[in-house]
């Protein structure tokens, strides 16, 4: 099986690409992404020391932009430091959610709060899906991360209704009626019991008799 083809070709940015460029860049890329998005697109262009000259003074404001975000989100992460924040969501008797938090609850609530974190910075894995301390990673760059705690509350109180119910051994709920069943049973066999021993008395007399 032949090697996969590593070979690349080289444009000119025209405007900024995220984890690629900026404009003015000269980068590196595969053909394919070239030839299919950056060149039809006119995101690029082959380099020329003529286009290169041209795109300075906007290559020296986008990093002006990009440092001016940089701060911004390095303060962002200072803000945040060992933050918590809590989200109240309704859920079943075990605390499983109606639904989950995902990546944008949680940048709406931290937007809410005075941060201003877009949904890609948040770094979870999969969606919350039961009420509980989750600790969440928030990173804009490689070295600009920061891990606060996400509690997911249920909108009542869990520790009430609990009290007043009884689960198997499977954790399914039982449901009153069953759990009155065994009593019920029990009271039919003490009165089934006391009819036995009253005919036997009866048979006992009319015997004697």
């Amino acid at each position: 099986m032949p090697a996969p083809s590593t070979r690349t070709i080289t444009v000119l940015l025209n405007r900024n690409v995220e984890s690629l460029g900026i404009v003015g860049d000269v980068v590196k890329v595969k053909p394919g992404y070239a030839r299919n998005f950056l060149l039809p697109l006119g995101v690029a262009e082959a380099p020329t020391e003529e286009r290169i000259e041209a795109l300075k003074a906007a290559r020296a404001e986008a990093h002006a932009e990009l440092e001016t975000i940089r701060g911004d989100r390095k303060a962002i992460i200072n803000a945040l430091g060992e933050l918590t924040a809590t989200l109240t969501r309704s859920c079943n008797d075990r605390g499983v959610l109606y639904g989950s938090v995902t990546q944008r609850d949680i940048s709406d609530a931290l937007v809410a709060l005075g941060h201003g974190v877009d949904e890609r910075a948040v770094r979870l894995a999969n969606p919350i899906r039961r009420v509980g301390d989750y600790p969440v990673t928030i990173q804009f760059d490689k070295d600009l991360r920061a891990e606060i705690h996400i509690i997911v509350e249920a909108d009542r109180s869990l520790d009430e209704e609990s009290e007043e119910m009884e689960f198997d051994n499977e954790g399914e709920l039982v449901e009153p009626s069953r759990r009155r069943k065994p009593e019920a049973e029990e009271g039919g066999s003490e009165e089934s019991s006391e009819e036995t021993s009253e005919n036997t008395d009866a048979e006992t007399e009319t015997a004697k008799a």
